[in-house]
């Protein structure tokens, strides 16, 4: 699948940013300070003094999405995902993991990592969510440690109107790209909805979370068996309903908005970049069987 692809720019400055420059950017976007303290974000590869005229945004740092920066001839790939979340003790081109670095290093190209930094930020995964579904009086489901007020993970609020929780999730599926999995609903289908939880990502560490925001549904990506099936026999009014999407669709919305705010960042700062949203769709699965199908 290919997604629409989107470019901006600094209008007329003429200064070729940094790696250094860029990170600047990215710091008072995404501010390291709100990232998790178990995850690794920020320069995973590159020297700060090169020169960047092209940044390629991606949810993960795939082979195909290396092979797509390098053809483009990009300078520097914004990841989502971390490649190295885990400790390693060996980049040994004999790994997938350890051949993206060597070829990241051989290419010149620098990857930089905004992960949960991205989800916490004013305008990050959530936020982009939340406002693609209309919610109004926006708030975080759990608030940063040191962030402002409006910082966190995940976020709740409430749609214009009432509506039933199938129209609900025929929105949501509309919004996100087409994946294998489709969105999976747990709920009345005809049951009315108005407060909504989301988080971009997997969500199902925030269930006491959604309870207490008392969201009619919850919409977020990788719900496992016994967290979602717990949630749903302990709700006694059949709230919160569940909307499980696909984890890549989730925070792929989020990646347009983010070049575009990069892009701004920059030309306010007189550089001047081409940033582009990759084309990849990095969801791992291809296709789904279903009862009849």
């Amino acid at each position: 699948m290919e997604t629409d692809q989107q470019n901006t720019g600094g209008g007329g400055a003429d200064t070729v940013p940094t790696v250094r420059d860029v990170l600047g950017a990215i710091e008072e976007l995404w501010p390291e300070s709100l990232a998790e303290t178990w995850d690794a974000v920020g320069l995973v590869a590159g020297r700060a003094g090169t020169g960047v005229e092209r940044i390629l945004f991606t949810v993960d740092p795939t082979a195909a999405v290396l092979d797509e920066a390098l053809d483009w001839g990009a300078q520097l790939i914004i990841s989502h995902h971390p490649l190295l979340l885990k400790p390693v003790h060996s980049v040994a081109a004999s790994g997938f993991k350890g051949e993206i670095v060597h070829r990241l290093i051989e290419s010149g190209c620098a990857l930089v990592t905004v992960h949960t930094n991205g989800d916490s930020a004013v305008g990050g995964v959530s936020d982009v969510l939340a406002d693609a579904l209309g919610l109004q009086e926006v708030q975080p489901l759990v608030k940063a440690r040191d962030g402002l007020p409006e910082e966190g993970i995940g976020r709740v609020g409430n749609l214009p109107d009432a509506t039933t929780l199938g129209d609900f999730a025929g929105v949501v599926f509309s919004l996100l790209p087409a994946v294998a999995g489709g969105v999976r609903v747990a709920g009345d289908k005809d049951g009315l909805i108005r407060r909504v939880a989301v988080c971009g990502g997997a969500g199902d560490s925030l269930f006491a979370e959604v309870r207490a925001s008392q969201a009619d549904v919850y919409v977020t990506a990788d719900l496992r068996h016994h967290p979602a099936s717990e949630v749903r026999e302990a709700a006694g009014n059949g709230r919160p309903y569940l909307i499980d999407v696909s984890h890549f669709g989730s925070e792929w919305l989020w990646l347009t908005p983010a070049s575009a705010a990069l892009g701004n960042m920059l030309a306010d700062q007189g550089f001047d970049a081409d940033i582009r949203v990759s084309g990849i769709n990095t969801d791992p699965w291809d296709f789904v069987l279903t009862p009849g199908h």
